[in-house]
Protein backbone atom coordinates (compact mmCIF):
# COMPACT_ATOMS: atom_id res chain seq x y z
CA UNK A 1 0.00 0.00 0.00
CA UNK A 2 1.62 3.40 -1.09
CA UNK A 3 -0.59 5.98 -1.14
CA UNK A 4 -3.02 5.72 1.71
CA UNK A 5 -6.32 7.88 0.71
CA UNK A 6 -8.61 8.74 3.88
CA UNK A 7 -11.46 7.39 1.90
CA UNK A 8 -9.84 3.89 2.07
CA UNK A 9 -8.96 3.84 5.32
CA UNK A 10 -12.21 2.30 6.77
CA UNK A 11 -11.99 -0.44 4.47
CA UNK A 12 -7.95 -0.96 5.54
CA UNK A 13 -9.17 -1.13 9.13
CA UNK A 14 -11.68 -3.66 8.25
CA UNK A 15 -9.60 -5.29 6.11
CA UNK A 16 -6.82 -5.85 9.24
CA UNK A 17 -10.13 -6.83 11.39
CA UNK A 18 -10.59 -9.53 8.83
CA UNK A 19 -6.98 -10.54 9.59
CA UNK A 20 -7.24 -10.61 12.79
CA UNK A 21 -10.64 -12.43 12.87
CA UNK A 22 -8.61 -15.48 11.20
CA UNK A 23 -5.66 -15.57 12.82
CA UNK A 24 -7.25 -16.09 15.94
CA UNK A 25 -10.20 -17.61 14.72
CA UNK A 26 -12.80 -15.61 16.69
CA UNK A 27 -14.98 -15.72 13.35
CA UNK A 28 -15.92 -19.33 14.31
CA UNK A 29 -17.52 -18.25 17.64
CA UNK A 30 -20.56 -17.32 18.82
CA UNK A 31 -21.21 -13.45 19.35
CA UNK A 32 -21.53 -14.07 23.29
CA UNK A 33 -17.96 -15.87 23.33
CA UNK A 34 -16.41 -12.75 21.17
CA UNK A 35 -17.47 -10.37 24.07
CA UNK A 36 -16.02 -12.23 26.51
CA UNK A 37 -12.69 -13.02 24.05
CA UNK A 38 -12.32 -9.14 23.05
CA UNK A 39 -12.95 -7.82 26.64
CA UNK A 40 -10.14 -10.03 28.23
CA UNK A 41 -7.65 -9.27 25.07
CA UNK A 42 -8.89 -5.55 25.82
CA UNK A 43 -8.01 -5.95 29.29
CA UNK A 44 -5.06 -7.63 28.83
CA UNK A 45 -3.32 -5.05 26.44
CA UNK A 46 -4.30 -2.01 28.85
CA UNK A 47 -2.57 -3.67 31.94
CA UNK A 48 0.26 -4.60 29.33
CA UNK A 49 0.64 -0.76 28.55
CA UNK A 50 -0.12 0.60 31.68
CA UNK A 51 2.60 -2.02 33.43
CA UNK A 52 4.94 -0.75 30.42
CA UNK A 53 4.28 2.78 30.97
CA UNK A 54 5.07 2.68 34.95
CA UNK A 55 8.14 0.95 34.51
CA UNK A 56 9.45 3.10 31.98
CA UNK A 57 8.92 5.78 33.71
CA UNK A 58 10.48 4.46 36.81
CA UNK A 59 13.24 3.10 35.18
CA UNK A 60 13.84 6.40 33.57
CA UNK A 61 13.59 8.42 36.03
CA UNK A 62 16.29 6.72 38.18
CA UNK A 63 18.89 6.43 35.14
CA UNK A 64 18.23 9.88 34.93
CA UNK A 65 19.05 10.48 38.81
CA UNK A 66 22.09 8.23 38.80
CA UNK A 67 23.15 10.37 35.79
CA UNK A 68 22.89 13.62 37.56
CA UNK A 69 24.31 11.88 40.40
CA UNK A 70 27.41 10.81 38.49
CA UNK A 71 27.80 14.45 36.91
CA UNK A 72 27.42 16.46 39.80
CA UNK A 73 29.78 14.71 41.92
CA UNK A 74 32.12 12.37 39.55
CA UNK A 75 34.61 11.14 42.21
CA UNK A 76 31.45 9.61 43.81
CA UNK A 77 30.80 6.08 43.68
CA UNK A 78 27.39 4.39 42.47
CA UNK A 79 26.90 2.78 45.67
CA UNK A 80 26.05 6.19 47.64
CA UNK A 81 23.36 6.56 44.78
CA UNK A 82 21.76 3.26 45.72
CA UNK A 83 21.52 4.08 49.26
Amino acid sequence: MTGMDVKNTPSYLYWLFCQFELITCSYLMEPWEKVLFYSFNLAMLGLLLYTAYVCVAFHASSAFQLLCSFLGNPRGNALSVLK
